[in-house]
Formats: C-alpha cells, sequence, structure tokens
C-alpha cells in the first residue's frame, strides 16, 4: 500500500470507531494534515449525527465546512468526547511530535479538552526514539532570536520556517538535532522559555488511542 493508502485506510479507521463511540449530537474534534483531512472525509456522511465539530486549524475549518459540518468555537463547547488527529512522530507511549502543518498550538488546546486522543498514523511514523523530525516551537515573534538561542542552548539547532506564519500570528522555529529521550520533561522546559506559545510536543498529553495503518491492516496501539 502506499502511503496514502495508508492515510485513508487509518482515517476510515477513525471515522468507524468516532462513529461507534461518540454520543448521538456530541462534538468531535478535529485536527489537521494530511491524514486529518482523510478523516474529515471519511466522517462526512455520519455528519448528521453530531452537532457539530470544532477544528484546530483554518485549513481544517474549510474542509469540515466543505461536508456541511456546523464548526463551533471552542468557548461556546463544554466537553469534546473524542478528538482525532495525526502525528508527525509517536512513540509506544503514544507521545507525539506534531506541528509539521503548524497547527500545534491550537491542536494542543483541542486535545486538552478532549476525553478520548485518538491518534492517526501511517507505519512510518511510529519511532522508538522521537527528534528525527524537527520539534515545531511556536514563538512570539519578538522573541525568535532570543528563543533560538535558548533552543542551541538545549543541544538543538533551530531554524526559522521561512515564509510562514501560524494562524494565531507567530512564527515557527523548527529544532533539528535532538534526541527525545524525556518528551514530559522537554516539553515543559521548552515551554518555559519566555516568548514559547507552545512546542509540537504532546507528551503531558499524549493519546489514548494511536490507529496505525500497516500493510497489513490497521491496527490499534494503547500507551505502555
Amino acid at each position: 500500500m502506499t502511503q496514502d493508502e495508508l492515510k485513508r485506510a487509518v482515517g476510515q479507521a477513525a471515522a468507524d470507531y468516532v462513529a461507534a463511540h461518540a454520543p448521538q449530537g456530541a462534538v468531535l474534534g478535529v485536527g489537521t494534515g494530511s491524514t486529518a483531512n482523510c478523516f474529515i472525509d471519511a466522517i462526512a456522511p455520519f455528519k448528521d449525527r453530531f452537532r457539530g465539530a470544532v477544528s484546530s486549524s483554518e485549513a481544517s475549518t474549510v474542509r469540515l465546512r466543505s461536508h456541511g459540518f456546523a464548526v463551533l468555537d471552542l468557548n461556546d463547547v463544554n466537553e469534546i468526547p473524542v478528538y482525532v488527529d495525526g502525528a508527525d512522530e509517536v512513540n509506544d507511549r503514544l507521545h507525539m511530535v506534531k506541528g509539521g502543518g503548524g497547527a500545534l498550538t491550537r491542536e494542543k488546546i483541542v486535545a486538552a479538552v478532549a476525553s478520548t486522543f485518538v491518534c492517526i498514523a501511517d507505519a512510518s511514523k511510529l519511532v522508538p526514539v522521537m527528534g528525527k523530525f524537527p520539534l515545531p516551537v511556536e514563538v512570539i515573534p519578538m522573541a525568535r532570536a532570543y528563543v533560538a538561542r535558548e533552543l542551541t542552548k538545549l543541544g538543538g539547532e533551530p531554524r526559522l520556517r521561512e515564509g510562514f506564519v501560524t494562524d494565531n500570528g507567530n512564527v515557527i522555529l523548527d529544532v533539528h538535532g535532538l534526541s527525545i529521550d524525556d518528551p514530559v520533561g522537554l516539553e515543559a522546559r521548552i515551554n518555559q522559555i519566555v516568548g514559547v506559545v507552545t512546542n509540537g510536543l504532546f507528551a503531558a498529553r499524549g493519546a489514548d488511542l494511536l490507529l496505525l495503518g500497516t500493510p497489513g491492516g490497521v491496527v490499534q496501539h494503547l500507551p505502555r
């Protein structure tokens, strides 16, 4: 199977999971990226079962609305039973690196509200140690140079994501060269740097379920 076929398979598996487990009239949390797009397309036939969705990016909002979903403001929603999103890397404890699409802050906010976080990914994203994929860090623009110096002290090589501004009006520093042995600790340490909005480690709040697309089919993983 191609990578695109694997993404479509996990998107469909996530739609089947949500249709079976989310209560009637629930609000869904929806992530961002190519794999999340596959989920949006797959859940569209079930849209009448849900009150609407909370989106983690403007791009996902456009796609949801194109399928007829009501997209709700998170401030108007008390609970989200299920949040579905992809990952750039994930380990066997279901800690993740996210933010390749630049939506990490809104993704982290929606994930924090959700009761269950379902991560969907193809098999190439499951790794023993995260860090090969550069770690995105969203930064207030005036703090870019300072934050870069502080990230260098942590052993990384931060590079500005050229020509990119987040939906929140901030910039992204992609940190190369890390070997992330302590995801929870590193997530907290980076978030304490003044000027950082948040970073792409989803470890303090990792996924509850991983649906992994493999050549043999979609496999479910729980945190170890």
